[in-house]
């Protein structure tokens, strides 16, 4: 069953593809998707990332959390199911 993981402080310059590529090296990614600014069209510096299996998600969050990506370090993490919103 696949699992999603959050990835936070990723560099603004980091794009959806890219993120996956880096994921990819782990196991494999069934969706990857950098988080954009609706109204500046840029990276809000955060992302999601969807990996096959969740023997992958726990391999991909014990080799990447801590990592430097363009001299950032990156969290990676389970995602949590987002809250509901009251509009």
């Amino acid at each position: 069953m696949a699992k999603k993981l959050f990835v936070g402080s990723l560099p603004y310059s980091t794009t959806s593809d890219q993120l996956r590529d880096i994921f990819a090296k782990i196991g494999q990614v069934v969706e990857a998707n950098v988080v954009m600014d609706k109204m500046t069209g840029r990276s809000r510096g955060f992302g999601f990332v969807e990996m096959a299996t969740e023997e992958d998600a726990k391999k991909t969050v014990d080799s990447l959390n801590g990592t430097e990506i363009d001299g950032r370090k990156i969290f990676v993490s389970e995602a949590r199911p987002q809250a509901p919103r009251d509009n």
